[in-house]
């Protein structure tokens, strides 16, 4: 008698893979310290800033870039830090704007949800497929999953809801590394620029006591000088601080109002499976 091979088990479909899109900070930092050092010496240091063309010398009155070059060797780190939060914040503007999609996201969840009222998944796959960004990827992901489980006569409506909860939030947890992706930078250089600000700003009192007491006389220059490298870095550190807390919170609402939507039509595509299945 000829045996038959047993079928093969279907292969599983592979995970789809974690998005990662937006900039690598492990190369762009360093590029950013060598622009932020060049800026530094060839622009802020440049000798036309000074009086006599020699940067030895005291800025010339009102020039702000002879005043930032005097603030010491802390300027490239608080440049660097300031170029880190402006380049990752724009990269950050540009990233959250296509996960929004093509289209008010708020229409379009009134528009999915409405069709799913009238149980048209169809329409509402093609609504996805117009919409495109996050919210549309994980309703469309979710949608197509709706209409299998639909058909699957092997799993008890518990199961499916289940089923479906899971493939939400799948979804959902593989677009959030995109849209969260180099926060985690700004949210540090919110803190650290203001740490690394006053390591400028005792340096340069620092400076400005030891030449005081190297002469033993009052020396309005050598003053003067200390202050002003001390202002320079604390003004630097404090703005630099101050941009990079409010992009931090701006994106993080951004984010958890797209978060919200995911959650709400999540929740309507649930509801709406369990009334008509």
């Amino acid at each position: 008698m000829k045996t038959q091979s047993p079928t093969p088990a279907p292969a599983k479909a592979a995970a789809p893979k974690k998005k990662s899109g937006g900039l690598n900070p492990v190369f762009v930092i360093p590029i950013l310290f060598a622009i932020a050092i060049c800026t530094y010496l060839f622009v802020f240091g440049d000798p036309s800033h000074f009086q006599g063309g020699n940067n030895e010398n005291l800025p010339i009155d009102g020039d702000y870039f002879g005043i930032v070059y005097k603030g010491g060797p802390i300027v490239p780190l608080l440049f660097t830090c300031f170029l880190i939060v402006l380049v990752f914040s724009i990269e950050r503007f540009i990233t959250i704007g296509r996960a929004n999609g093509s289209g008010s996201i708020d229409e379009f969840v009134r528009k999915v949800k409405g069709m799913l009222d009238r149980n048209e998944v169809e329409a509402a796959i093609k609504e996805c497929d117009r919409q495109k960004g996050s919210v549309g990827n994980v309703v469309k992901t979710a949608l197509v999953k709706y209409q299998q489980l639909r058909t699957d006569a092997e799993l008890t409506k518990e199961q499916k809801l289940i089923a479906l909860q899971k493939e939400v939030e799948e979804a959902t947890t593989l677009e959030l590394p995109m849209l969260e992706k180099n926060l985690t930078i700004i949210a540090t250089l919110a803190s650290v620029s203001t740490l690394v600000a006053l390591l400028g700003t005792v340096l340069g009192m620092i400076r400005a006591f030891s030449e005081l007491g190297s002469t033993g006389q009052p020396d309005t220059a050598a003053l003067s000088t200390g202050i002003s490298e001390a202002l320079v870095n604390t003004a630097l550190g404090i703005g630099t601080a101050a941009i990079a807390t409010i992009m931090y919170s701006y994106f993080t609402s951004r984010i958890d109002e797209l978060t919200y939507n995911i959650d709400e039509i999540g929740l309507s595509i649930q509801q709406n499976f369990a009334a008509h299945n």
